[in-house]
């Protein structure tokens, strides 16, 4: 299951377009409102996908508003986006700066040094995020902070210890359940995967991993019936994913 980004959100008072305020001659124009205006239209842009339209205004507001965090912290989620892993850090590392504990650039760095493999380093992030005053969504740095320490392989139990203390604050939360599936699946405790798969699975259409996982773990409690089940909503659902064709490739759990 992958990590969550967060997308930006603007939090900015801008002005409206239909404004008759006309600007005196030889006045100066106000750069902070400019760059908070192209702020804004670079996000919009990169939400629709148009990375280079994106890129171009939010470079243009950083030029006019250089302590602009949100500026900074949006175009390093375009040059993650773009695969420009450096300018992307220079530019989170910029808006933390200005705003060191904003939760939403807190988690995306913790993304973007998760896939860096500086596991140790998003995890810091990951737990910044979850415990900022400011989160309003702490349930998901929790469980990006599971996610990206159990890639690590060196200590399982915490990464469960994050993706609990998702669950407490959210119950619901559909990658923490998902997770928990994994890990207890992993561990062979295969009751507790079945528990936890349908909790998931009661929240959100389950993803083609948690139903190959599913069959397996069924599989391997013997219940055959079950197992085929999970087999045909995989067939039927997800005819083209890869963990589709791994899963009929292979043949057994």
């Amino acid at each position: 299951m992958k990590i969550r980004l967060l997308l930006a959100a603007a939090g900015l008072a801008l002005a409206a377009c239909t404004t008759t305020e006309v600007q005196q001659p030889g006045a100066k124009p106000d750069l902070k409102e400019a760059a908070s205006l192209n702020t804004q239209l670079g996000i919009d842009y990169m939400r629709s996908g148009q990375m280079e339209l994106a890129l171009e205004k939010l470079k243009r507001a950083v030029d006019q508003d250089p302590d602009l965090a949100v500026a900074h912290s949006t175009l390093a989620l375009v040059y993650q986006r773009k695969g420009d892993t450096q300018l992307a850090e220079e530019h989170y590392r910029e808006a933390l700066d200005l705003n060191k504990n904003d939760p939403g650039t807190l988690n995306n760095f913790g993304v973007f040094l998760c896939g860096q493999g500086k596991i140790e380093d998003a995890e810091e992030a990951f737990l910044k995020a979850a415990k900022s005053t400011d989160n309003t969504v702490p349930a998901d740095a929790w469980a990006n902070a599971g996610v990206c320490v159990r890639r690590d392989k060196k200590n399982p139990g915490r990464s469960e210890e994050y993706f609990r203390q998702a669950l407490a604050l959210n119950p619901r939360h559909s990658n923490a359940l998902a997770q928990m599936a994994l890990v207890s699946f992993d561990r062979k405790d295969y009751l507790r995967a079945r528990a936890f798969l349908s909790r998931y699975e009661a929240v959100t259409k389950p993803a083609p991993e948690m139903l190959a996982m599913g069959a397996r773990n069924e599989r391997l409690l013997g219940d055959l019936s079950a197992a085929r089940s999970y087999e045909r909503r995989l067939r039927a659902d997800y005819p083209d994913a890869q963990a589709t064709y791994d899963f009929f490739k292979s043949g057994k759990p």
